[in-house]
């Protein structure tokens, strides 16, 4: 009777497959996150370049030269079609402020009502060497139930990602500098 007990004790036949159990777990929920983080810095990397490129058309002028088309339309259309891939272009909030100076930048913080939507203070495209701030945010959804009871910041299971970019526009309107002096 001991005899099979002590052959049954040193067989080894699953013992690959009961290893493999316990790391499989816990191998696979580090493959997930893995994948979810990767996707996070890359809807933050994606909507940093989209607001950089879109207030590129208010620094070099060309949003506020546009003689048939709504300005913060333009502005909008231009985010989206660089952010769509990542991020839900209805869910993406903005605004544009016209500063004073630099230093002004500090004074404007992001505000947010109690839903954690952006209160904007405005679109202002401002003119030739005006400070301008550009802010975008998008809260990114979450996938991993257990990312989103550790990294959410608000409700909904969602991660704030918010670009921020600060600009004096360029000297756009050589034309009309040149009439003036004329």
């Amino acid at each position: 009777m001991f005899g099979n007990f002590k052959q049954f004790c040193k067989k080894d036949d699953g013992a690959t497959a009961i290893e493999f159990a316990f790391v499989a777990i816990p191998f696979v929920i580090l493959m997930m996150a893995i994948v979810e983080i990767s996707l996070f810095f890359a809807a933050s990397s994606l909507i940093e370049g989209a607001t950089s490129s879109a207030a590129r058309l208010i620094k070099t002028g060309q949003l506020q030269q546009m003689e048939d088309a709504n300005p913060q339309e333009a502005f909008e259309a231009a985010l989206c079609n660089h952010a769509s891939v990542f991020a839900n272009c209805e869910e993406l909030q903005f605004e544009v402020v016209e500063l004073d100076g630099f230093s002004d930048a500090a004074n404007y913080q992001p505000e947010y009502d109690e839903d954690g939507n952006l209160v904007s203070n405005g679109f202002s495209t401002g003119g030739v060497n005006d400070i301008i701030l550009v802010r975008t945010i998008y809260r990114y959804p979450l996938v991993l139930p257990f990312f989103q009871q550790v990294f959410s910041d608000g409700a909904n299971g969602t991660r704030l990602i918010m670009s921020t970019v600060v600009f004096q526009t360029e000297p756009y309107d050589l034309q009309a500098e040149e009439e003036a002096g004329a």
